[in-house]
């Protein structure tokens, strides 16, 4: 199998380089480089800017503004985005809800939301997780009882990331409770200025505020709202969480993460001596690119296998697997890399070397997200013994 790019597809590497160079704002460049995460403006300013080129939602088709990027080439803009480094489009509007909408919504949905996701001028999070029901999606509570051309909503999620930046919300909730735990689900979209619904703060490890818990207190939602067949949401979250391939591994992020590493490695020094020259840290900045590369190639590997295979569990669980492996490796290298002050929570305005503890602890939760390490290991061991 040649996994070369072929001479197309390096001619789109070099459009979108040129294009992420020519209008990615600096200062945007500059804070994530630095190693800050994208502040909601950032991610909406850039945003709209590759919606302009039908970047912001490349895969998909173009009557809803999209471009329609196969996954070669969705992948290389993604890497391109990491390595400038740039904001990723809102993944939450773009990769899991605007699929959704397509397959199951209402052309009246489609015709109102897309446009609004491709572009952020709402901003979606997800509702999924709640409290004892974070590995077993289906055994959520929270209730959502037909009245006349509303639901009423009632219950709490937990763990929603960017809740307290979102407009809406898209929720599983539970809607006949006498069905089968995977049955009796429906998917609503709620408008998180609603009366009703409170958002409370979970902060983490990085001492940054990510997540959030919401609360839904007698939560009046048209019907019109509803995705798919009432009962049937299972169907949608389904398809939500498994129709997303292109990234999972971030080799993109992890190139240019190293690429920074070594930037400091060159930078400072230790006994008059740069910290670059030392034989042992280069053999570990040799033995990341390596498996870097090894990665790369395997995910070249999995988008370019006939579309049947991309239903083995255990390719994709690789993947992420090492993914997160690698991110976790290079975040705790450079917080290594800048010694006692690299425990210091620096302001942005220090250009000296970012937040590399905070992003250090952060990067823990890569081997959460997405599907923990050990699910994965244990969908890799079935496989093997299958």
């Amino acid at each position: 199998m040649n996994l070369d790019l072929t001479p197309e597809q390096r001619a789109f590497r070099d459009e979108v380089r040129a294009f992420v160079q020519s209008r990615l704002p600096a200062d945007i460049r500059e804070r994530l480089r630095l190693g800050h995460p994208p502040r909601k403006q950032d991610t909406v300013t850039w945003q709209r800017i590759l919606n302009e080129r039908g970047w912001a939602a490349p895969h998909w088709p173009r009557q809803y503004g999209g471009a329609e990027l196969g996954q070669m080439e969705r992948l290389i803009l993604l890497d391109e985005l990491y390595r400038a480094p740039a904001p990723l489009p809102q993944v939450f509007n773009v990769t899991m809800l605007g699929p959704v909408l397509m397959k199951f919504g209402t052309q009246a949905q489609c015709d109102y939301f897309l446009p609004k996701l491709a572009n952020l001028d709402l901003w979606f999070c997800q509702g999924f997780s709640e409290p004892g029901s974070g590995s077993d999606l289906a055994s959520l509570r929270t209730a959502a009882r037909r009245e006349g051309e509303h639901y009423i909503v009632n219950g709490q999620k937990i763990w929603t990331t960017t809740a307290h930046l979102a407009d809406w919300v898209f929720a599983l909730v539970r809607t006949n409770s006498e069905a089968r735990k995977q049955e009796g689900i429906s998917f609503l979209l709620i408008d998180l200025k609603t009366p009703g619904i409170t958002v409370r703060p979970i902060y983490s490890i990085d001492g940054a505020h990510h997540l959030n818990e919401v609360f839904f207190d007698n939560v009046r939602v048209p019907a019109e709202n509803l995705v798919g067949e009432e009962n049937k949401g299972w169907n949608c979250a389904k398809f939500l969480l498994g129709n997303e391939r292109t990234g999972i591994a971030n080799v993109g992020l992890c190139r240019e993460r190293l690429d920074y590493a070594r930037e400091l490695a060159t930078r400072f020094t230790q006994g008059n001596q740069r910290l670059i020259d030392d034989p042992k840290l280069r053999s570990e900045f040799a033995s990341l690119d390596a498996e870097i590369r090894a990665l790369e190639l395997t995910n070249f590997r999995f988008l370019l296998t006939p579309s049947e295979q991309h239903a083995l569990p255990a390719f994709a669980s690789v993947l992420k697997l090492k993914g997160a492996e690698l991110q976790q490796d290079i975040a705790a290298l450079l917080a290594r890399l800048a010694g006692p002050t690299g425990l210091e929570r620096r302001p942005e305005t220090d250009t000296s070397h970012g937040p590399l503890a905070p992003r250090y602890f952060y990067s823990r939760a890569a081997s959460i997200y997405g599907g923990t390490s050990e699910i994965q290991k244990d969908i890799l061991a079935k496989s093997i013994v299958g």
